[in-house]
C-alpha cells in the first residue's frame, strides 16, 4: 500500500508540476499570441508613426506609387509619411516598405517572396512593419519605347506588382475609392487613427491583358488624360500583357503593305478572277512560306525597335467577310466539313467553309519560326477569330505560343446567335469551343453595340456583363479588350466602373461592386441611384430585346421616373455635405444628354419625311445639336469624348 501510495504521491506531485507548466507555457503562448495580434499603427493623433521605404533605383512607376501612397495616407489620416529612398540606416522602429528589399526575409522571416506567379501582388503586416510589393519586371536599358503615334512613354516595365500591390493597399485597406476620374469622383473616409492587426494578403491577376478594357484610357492618346490616370489606379493600365498602350495587339490584325503588292504579288490573296490580292481587304496567302519568311523578318524588325516586345500579330487584316486566298493550298488548309460562312470576292459572293483551320494552321506555322528563331524567347503569336474563322477549328489546335483573340460583336451578348453563323452557334458557344482546343484566350469583342453605347446613351447591360465575363473567365480567358470604347462617364460610368473590377479580380459580385458604387458615392441616396441605374440597365434590355428605336425605349414614362429618382435623391441629400451634390449634377448631365438626343433623333426622323424640306424642324435640329455640343463642352474630352455632331449623325451648317 505505502508503495502504490508512494507511487499515487509522485503521481499526484507531477501532476502539480506538469498543471504548473501547462499554465506558464499557456502564459507564453498568450504572451506571444499578443506579441503577434499587436496592431501596427501608421498613423495616430496627427502624427506619421511609419514611414515609407522604396527600395533605390525604383523605376519610375514603382516611385510615383510610394509618392501616391503617401498623399493617400495623408487624405485618410491627416498626415503625409515620409517617402525614404533606399536602406535607411538605422531600420525604423516602424515602416511602411514599397517593394521587395532583402532586408524583409528579415523582418517578415516566415513570409515568402519569391512571387512564382505574373503579377503577384503581397501585402502584409506584423507588429512593426508593412510590406507592400509585387512581381517587377524591367529592362533598365529599355524604360523608353513608342506608344500609338510614336509617342514616347517612359518608365516602360514589363510587370508593375508593386505598383498594383500599392493600388490595391489605398483602395482595400485605406478604403478610398475613385468612383470616375476626376475629384468629385475620388471618396475618402478620414480616420484619425490607422492601424492594422497582423495579416498576409497575395493575389496574382487571372486576366493579364486589362489596359485595353478602356481603350483610350491611356497615357499615349490625348482624348482621355483623366481616364488614363483612373484606369492606372483600378489596376488596368499596368498589366503584364507587355503590349500595355502601344500598338494595338489584342486585335491580332497584320495588314500586308499593299506597296508590296508590286513587287511580290503572290504574298496576296488569290482572288477567283485570277487576279491577286484586293486592296480594299487585303487578305495574303496564308499558305506561301515566302509570306511566313516576310512575317519573321517583320517581327525583326520590331524588336530592333522594342526589344522589350514578345507579343506580334499574326491575323488576317480588317474585313472580316471579303478577300480570303483561293489558291489551291490554301484551301487544302480548310476543313471540309465546317460551317458554312457568307464571304466576298472582288467579282463575287458565296457561301464557303469556315476557315478556322487555315488560320490556325497559319498561326502555328508563325509561332514555329518564332521559336527557331528565338528559342530561349517567351514570343508569342495573336491570331484573331474573327468573321469566318469565329467557329473553332475541326482539325488544328493553336500552338502554346499562339493566344486566340477572339472577336465577336458585342462585349455584353455573349448569349446571341452568331449573325454570320449559318447554324445557330452562340457566341459564348464558339468561345467554349475555342477553350476545347486548349487555346490560350483573349476576349475582344466591339464594345458598341444596339444600345447607344456609341452615341453616348445610357448603354449599362450590368448583368449581362457579369455573365459574359463569368463565360469567359470559366473559358481560360486571360486578356480582355473592349474594342471602340466611347468614355461617356456621365451616362455609362457605373458600367466602367464594375468592369475595372471584375477584370481585376473576375470572382467579385458584381452587385456587391455596384451596391458599393452607390453607397460610397451618393451615401443616404445610394437607394434612390441604385433604382435609377436599374431603370437605365432595364430600358436598354428592353430596347436590345425588343429592337426599339430610341424614342420607343426612352420614352416619356422612361424620363419621368428618371427624373423622379434624381428628385427623390436631391431631396435626401439637400442637408448632407457637399460633395453629394456635385455627383448628383454629374449624374443628371447624363440624364440631360440622352433627353436631348433622343428628341434629337426624332426630329432626325421628320426632317427626313419632309425630304428635308421643314425648315422649322431644320432650326429646332440646329439648336438641338448646338446644345449637345455644349453639354460635350462642358464635359471636356475626359468624361464625354464624341463630339454632338458626330453623334446625331447630322452636321448642323449643312441641314
Amino acid at each position: 500500500m505505502r508503495h502504490g501510495m508512494a507511487i499515487c504521491g509522485i503521481g499526484a506531485a507531477l501532476l502539480v508540476v506538469a498543471a504548473g507548466c501547462t499554465e506558464a507555457q499557456e502564459k507564453v503562448n498568450q504572451k506571444d499570441s499578443e506579441v503577434r495580434a499587436a496592431p501596427l499603427t501608421l498613423v495616430a493623433k496627427g502624427a506619421s508613426l511609419a514611414p515609407i521605404i522604396v527600395f533605390s533605383n525604383a523605376p519610375p512607376m514603382t516611385r510615383k506609387a510610394a509618392d501616391e501612397l503617401a498623399a493617400y495616407i495623408e487624405k485618410v489620416g491627416g498626415v503625409k509619411p515620409k517617402v525614404i529612398e533606399g536602406m535607411p540606416d538605422p531600420v525604423p522602429e516602424r515602416a511602411i516598405w514599397v517593394g521587395f528589399q532583402p532586408k524583409l526575409k528579415e523582418l517578415f522571416p516566415k513570409t515568402d517572396f519569391d512571387f512564382k506567379n505574373p503579377e503577384e501582388i503581397l501585402i502584409a503586416a506584423n507588429a512593426h512593419h508593412l510590406v507592400i510589393a509585387g512581381r517587377d519586371r524591367w529592362d533598365p536599358h529599355h524604360m523608353v519605347v513608342k506608344g500609338r503615334g510614336d509617342r514616347p512613354i517612359k518608365g516602360w516595365q514589363q510587370e508593375y506588382g508593386t505598383v498594383n500591390a500599392v493600388y490595391t493597399f489605398i483602395q482595400d485597406y485605406l478604403d478610398v475609392r475613385w468612383l470616375w476620374p476626376g475629384e468629385t469622383g475620388e471618396d475618402i473616409i478620414r480616420k484619425e487613427k490607422i492601424a492594422f492587426a497582423p495579416f498576409e494578403y497575395r493575389y496574382h491577376p487571372k486576366i493579364r491583358l486589362r489596359y485595353s478594357v478602356l481603350d483610350w484610357a491611356t497615357p499615349t492618346d490625348p482624348r482621355g488624360v483623366l481616364s488614363s490616370d483612373w484606369s492606372r489606379l483600378q489596376r488596368m493600365l499596368l498589366d503584364s500583357a507587355n503590349c500595355s498602350y502601344r500598338i494595338y495587339v489584342p486585335d491580332g490584325h497584320w495588314p500586308l503593305d499593299w506597296k508590296l503588292h508590286e513587287t511580290h504579288p503572290e504574298y496576296f490573296a488569290l482572288q477567283p478572277d485570277g487576279t491577286r490580292g484586293w486592296q480594299a481587304y487585303p487578305k495574303v496567302c496564308k499558305s506561301n512560306p515566302a509570306v511566313w519568311d516576310y512575317w519573321l523578318k517583320d517581327v525583326e524588325e520590331q524588336l530592333k525597335d522594342d526589344p522589350t516586345r514578345t507579343l506580334f500579330r499574326g491575323g488576317v487584316a480588317d474585313g472580316c467577310l471579303a478577300g480570303y486566298c483561293v489558291c489551291t493550298n490554301c484551301k487544302a488548309w480548310d476543313a471540309p466539313e465546317a460551317e458554312k460562312r457568307f464571304l466576298v470576292w472582288n467579282t463575287c459572293r458565296t457561301n464557303y467553309v469556315a476557315m478556322s483551320d487555315r488560320q490556325t494552321r497559319f498561326a502555328n506555322n508563325l509561332a514555329r519560326k518564332l521559336r527557331e528563331r528565338y528559342p530561349d524567347k517567351d514570343y508569342k503569336v495573336v491570331m484573331l477569330a474573327y468573321g469566318p474563322s469565329t467557329p473553332a477549328p475541326l482539325k488544328n489546335k493553336p500552338d502554346d505560343n499562339v493566344i486566340v483573340s477572339f472577336a465577336p460583336n458585342w462585349f455584353a451578348e455573349m448569349g446571341e446567335k452568331d449573325k454570320y453563323s449559318q447554324v445557330g452557334t452562340t457566341w459564348s458557344q464558339q468561345f467554349a469551343d475555342w477553350a476545347a482546343t486548349g487555346a490560350n484566350l483573349w476576349w475582344r469583342p466591339n464594345m458598341p453595340g444596339a444600345g447607344g453605347s456609341y452615341y453616348g446613351l445610357p448603354d449599362v447591360p450590368f448583368g449581362r456583363v457579369m455573365e459574359s465575363l463569368r463565360h469567359v473567365v470559366k473559358n481560360n480567358c486571360t486578356g480582355i479588350a473592349l474594342s471602340i470604347f466611347e468614355n461617356s462617364w456621365p451616362t455609362q460610368g457605373p458600367l466602367y466602373y464594375l468592369l475595372a473590377h471584375l477584370v481585376w479580380n473576375p470572382d467579385q459580385d458584381g452587385y456587391k461592386i455596384l451596391d458599393d458604387y452607390y453607397r460610397r458615392g451618393f451615401g443616404p441616396a445610394a437607394g434612390q441611384l441604385k433604382a435609377y441605374w436599374t431603370l437605365m440597365e432595364e430600358t436598354r434590355n428592353r430596347k436590345i430585346d425588343g429592337n426599339l428605336a430610341f424614342w420607343n425605349a426612352y420614352d416619356e414614362a422612361f424620363f419621368k421616373r428618371a427624373a423622379g429618382l434624381l428628385d427623390e435623391a436631391d431631396t435626401v441629400l439637400a442637408k448632407q455635405p457637399e460633395i453629394y451634390r456635385k455627383r448628383m449634377a454629374h449624374v443628371r448631365v447624363g440624364l440631360d444628354f440622352t433627353r436631348l438626343f433622343v428628341e434629337t433623333m426624332e426630329l432626325r426622323e421628320q426632317y427626313e419625311a419632309s425630304k428635308k424640306q421643314d425648315t422649322k424642324i431644320a432650326d429646332r435640329l440646329r439648336e438641338n445639336l448646338t446644345k449637345l455640343r455644349d453639354i460635350v463642352a462642358a464635359q471636356s474630352t475626359n468624361y464625354m469624348r464624341i463630339s454632338a455632331g458626330q453623334q446625331a449623325g447630322l452636321d448642323p451648317n449643312k441641314l
